[in-house]
């Protein structure tokens, strides 16, 4: 099956842009297979290393906390300035997002869901300055996935109790049981497969794109795989953990 599709794209690379498929599977193999390690440690066998995802995930948290230490400072009850205008604004648009996804019953983590959409909107944009997205990595997209899942049956214990969150599995008969405790793996699979493949798959035609044509093309197309389908990617996997989440504390 996967020689069927590198033979399609071969040909159609090879007719329409003059690209092989060896330069595909080479490009591949150098996005996914590349020294990720940022901070060596020559001890256990590189047990500790530091990848460079991680280090970029620490440089954006520390900007995000900066921007939000800055636009927060000096706030005011009456005649306040026009930063914190802003701050406020940013703040209420962003709880008005993820409220309409969650509904009252999930409106507690709201603001979890607010941080989460931040910080992948932040990881995806990293690639309009020339750094490789955090979310390009399988360990960061697995991680947020995992606690997004944690959180959704979190938040179904809590409103349905224990007794009531087993019996929920066997609901709306027995039979079914299986098939929604094997969905608890599938859903942090889906969300971390989505995410990884959507960021991958973009990068991937960016590089094709500057193998093939014209600097500024390339440029223009920057702008919508880098802003417009990275911020898209942040909202539909805050989207669909919020639809969990409102799934688990109806």
């Amino acid at each position: 099956m996967m020689n069927r599709v590198f033979q399609t794209l071969n040909i159609f690379f090879e007719r329409v842009m003059g690209i092989g498929c060896m330069d595909i599977g080479g490009l591949l193999k150098e996005l996914l297979l590349e020294d990720k390690v940022a901070i060596h440690f020559d001890f256990m066998n590189g047990f500790f290393d530091i990848n460079r995802s991680i280090v970029i995930s620490w440089v954006i948290i520390l900007v995000l906390i900066l921007f939000m230490l800055f636009i927060t400072s000096n706030m005011k009850v009456h005649n306040i300035s026009k930063k914190q205008l802003i701050a406020e604004l940013i703040v209420e648009k962003l709880r008005g997002i993820t409220y309409g996804m969650l509904g009252e019953e999930g409106l507690r983590y709201r603001d979890y869901m607010v941080v989460v959409l931040v910080f992948i909107g932040a990881s995806n944009l990293v690639g309009l300055f020339g750094q490789t997205p955090p979310t390009m990595d399988l360990n960061v997209t697995a991680s947020l996935s995992l606690m997004s899942i944690i959180l959704v049956e979190a938040a179904g214990i809590r409103k349905k109790g224990m007794k009531k969150w087993v019996k929920s599995f066997a609901e709306p008969m027995a039979v079914v049981a299986p098939m929604n405790v094997l969905e608890l793996a599938i859903r942090p699979l889906s969300l971390c497969m989505r995410l990884f493949g959507n960021i991958i798959g973009a990068t991937v035609i960016m590089e094709l794109l500057k193998m093939a044509v014209p600097v500024f093309i390339p440029a223009a197309f920057s702008l919508y795989f880098d802003l417009f389908d990275g911020l898209i990617q942040a909202y539909v996997f805050v989207f669909l953990t919020s639809l969990y989440i409102k799934e688990a504390v109806e």
